[in-house]
């Protein structure tokens, strides 16, 4: 409605509908860009705000509302700036420019950017993509360095489930309770050190933040890392939990479920556990740290993968780089751009699989 141009629909499953415009542009051989942001956003606990989640509400100065920076800002950002292409407002550009909003993101894209990319790739199949997400400006001394995407850490989430024998709660002793060993491996999960995975793309962003040579060689070293992460942590939190997704093998038990009645052993049990890779990681790493994380554990528990997608990565050079580097100085007087990489998964994956150059910048 927005637009007030009819595009093309795609909808795999009901209620899950994704849309695709295009402008085409005035030289065939121009590269083509794709702005893609998702519409969808991860549920809503609703007594925890202070305000209507859906109700997008202006306050203060912001849109208050779920999903608000996770991607709607964006995705709404682009709309603005595409209509004006797409009515005429601004003169086509070279090469072809694309809008696309899709659903599922925060599902894994099974029924959006997956979906299109496997089966319409004639549509969609461009050189450039921009996508999630705006990163604020890093200081850690060296002055503002502004983080842009170019990669993402692979998912490799995993469902570990235990069995045991069912009884009667009122005499567990010597029971065969399912929840022994889950609970257990799961207590040493929290307790085990994550894997340090040093990249290029770390390496590229570490020395574009200006560092005092100190706390340079920590961050690059695997043996010190950790205790440099410590010590931004007492000032800077959230600062603190970014450096150390970008640099490990993360894992966070999120889900697990049960037995089915207060008095009564469970024959069975599942945990849900978010593991994410960083390049150069994959099934078979994430699955030795599993197994001697949790010791004596591991051999009563089955490890069921339930999303497998290794890192992904695009070069920080070419035209769209340039132009994101030019966009910046132009908005803040600085050029002080920094490669890194997303600690969560995008829809970017599925276009860098298929040769995309794929950013993430707002």
């Amino acid at each position: 409605d927005y637009f007030g141009l009819q595009g093309t629909v795609f909808e795999p499953q009901p209620g899950r509908q994704s849309l695709l415009h295009r402008v085409a542009g005035t030289d065939p051989s121009a590269p083509s860009l794709l702005l893609m942001g998702h519409t969808d956003v991860v549920p809503v606990t609703t007594d925890t705000w202070s305000r209507d989640p859906f109700g997008a509400e202006i306050a203060d100065g912001f849109v208050w509302g779920r999903g608000a920076i996770d991607m709607l800002n964006v995705t709404a950002a682009m709309a603005v700036v595409f209509k004006r292409y797409l009515t005429g407002e601004l003169a086509p550009p070279p090469g072809d420019l694309l809008y696309l909003a899709v659903a599922d993101e925060e599902a894994a894209g099974m029924y959006g950017a997956r979906h299109i990319t496997e089966h319409a790739w004639d549509q969609v199949g461009v050189d450039y993509v921009l996508t999630e997400i705006a990163y604020p400006p890093i200081d850690l001394g060296g002055g503002a360095r502004y983080p842009v995407s170019v990669g993402e850490k692979g998912p490799f989430w995993t469902n570990v489930h235990s069995s045991g024998t069912p009884g009667h709660g009122s005499v567990p002793y010597g029971a065969d309770n399912a929840l022994e060993p889950l609970v257990g491996a799961l207590s040493a999960l929290f307790e085990t050190p994550a894997m340090v995975g040093i990249t290029d793309v770390w390496r590229g962003f570490v020395r574009g933040l200006d560092l005092d040579d100190r706390l340079e060689r920590e961050l690059l070293d695997p043996e010190r890392i950790d205790r440099a992460i410590d010590r931004i942590n007492a000032s800077d939190p959230r600062l603190a939990a970014y450096l150390h997704a970008c640099t490990h093998l993360t894992v966070s038990p999120n889900v697990i479920d049960g037995g089915i009645k207060a008095n009564m052993i469970p024959d069975g049990a599942v945990a849900q556990v978010d593991l994410r890779a960083v390049p150069g990681q994959d099934r078979d790493d994430v699955d030795r740290f599993l197994g001697k994380a949790m010791g004596r554990y591991a051999d009563r528990l089955t490890l069921e993968p339930q999303a497998d997608f290794e890192a992904t990565e695009s070069r920080p050079d070419g035209s769209l780089w340039d132009a994101i580097v030019d966009a910046h100085e132009d908005l803040t007087g600085s050029r002080a751009v920094v490669p890194t990489l997303m600690p969560a998964s995008t829809d970017a994956r599925f276009f860098r699989t298929r040769g995309s150059v794929a950013y993430g910048v707002g």
